[in-house]
């Protein structure tokens, strides 16, 4: 009886996995900026050894990265999680079906600078994907809802290399100017424990201390640098 139910269990992550295939494919297809198989990486490693309970996620896009980070929480974990666009929200629910992991997953459909707000639920993780002008906002708000030893990522945190730079064109000074916001109230924070990491284009991982210490988190070293 065991083995079948471990059979079964097999050829649902097996089927889960396919399906996460296709989403990804399509997605790449359709050009809707998904999360970079690095960053997934590096990020999948960390939930696997903290275990989540609950994440929230700030950017839902089709749901496949909700999709992924699904596979690492606890057993009746909740990830929430929040898109503007209807249709890419249309897209993530049937996305999210087809995964077989609508218990798990949440969405909110609308601006996150309004929902935010409305939230109070505490989370040990927070996974910041969205407007990159709006990166300090959603700072302040992960900072209140994330748990005693939580973590908050904020993915494409380099933008294009232009963080890094001397870039100030017009069109994107605001973006590059508030991601630089972002990255100085992280690094300067001293609740928090900050890294950069050089993967997809660039992924900033604060905790709060005491989850440094529990952790094993030195095996990332290699990949950061401190922006100062």
């Amino acid at each position: 009886m065991l083995k079948k139910k471990r059979y079964k269990k097999e050829e649902k992550e097996k089927m889960n996995k396919k399906e996460i295939s296709i989403i990804k494919k399509k997605a790449l297809e359709d050009k809707v900026p998904i999360i970079m198989d690095d960053t997934l990486e590096v990020i999948a490693k960390i939930l696997d050894e903290i275990k989540p309970k609950k994440i929230l996620e700030i950017g839902t896009a089709v749901g496949y990265s909700a999709i992924c980070f699904s596979e690492y929480l606890q057993e009746n974990g909740k990830i929430d999680t929040i898109e503007r666009d209807t249709e890419r929200v249309k897209e993530a629910r049937k996305n999210i079906k087809k995964a077989e992991v609508e218990e798990k997953i949440n969405i909110y459909e609308g601006d996150a600078v309004e929902i935010l707000p409305t939230l109070n639920d505490e989370y040990d993780v927070v996974f910041i994907d969205a407007a990159k002008g709006k990166y300090p906002f959603f700072l302040n708000q992960a900072l209140r809802m994330i748990k005693p030893g939580g973590v908050i990522f904020a993915d494409n945190i380099l933008y294009k290399g232009y963080v890094m730079s001397d870039y100030n064109k017009h069109k994107q000074r605001t973006a590059v100017r508030n991601l630089r916001e972002y990255i100085a109230e992280i690094t300067n924070n001293e609740k928090l424990e900050t890294e950069i990491l050089e993967v997809g284009d660039g992924l900033a991982i604060s905790k709060t201390k005491r989850w440094l210490q529990k952790s094993s988190f030195s095996l990332y070293k290699k990949f950061y640098y401190i922006f100062k």
